[in-house]
């Protein structure tokens, strides 16, 4: 994260906190829109690309992020995982825990349910 700061900075207007939320989700799968924030991998000359939407999380600015190699986490698939990027630390701001359920925001269209 840090080392791609200036970059997301660039793309989103945002000081990224150095690490994310997983935010697992139960009954849905989703893909992101062809139109959506793109940091391609030549502009930093790195290994992978990431897609970012803005959302809100607990009334927040945030971001949703997803690389192109993500192959998901802990049994769920990239679909079921929104992996949320903001300029301070979720868990600190909001005192989540592992299994808390929260409440993720995100415009009509800027992503797309299965």
């Amino acid at each position: 994260m840090k080392k791609l700061s200036s970059y997301y900075i660039q793309k989103t207007g945002m000081v990224f906190f150095p690490g994310t939320l997983n935010v697992h989700l139960i009954e849905h799968k989703y893909y992101f829109p062809q139109d959506c924030i793109r940091l391609e991998k030549e502009e930093y000359e790195g290994k992978v690309s990431v897609s970012m939407i803005p959302c809100k999380i607990c009334g927040k600015e945030a971001y949703i992020l997803r690389t192109d190699s993500d192959t998901g986490k802990h049994g769920y698939s990239p679909e079921q995982i929104l992996e949320i990027a903001t300029n301070v630390k979720l868990r600190d701001e909001f005192e989540l825990k592992d299994g808390d359920i929260i409440e993720v925001e995100v415009n009509a269209g800027q992503i797309i349910p299965v």
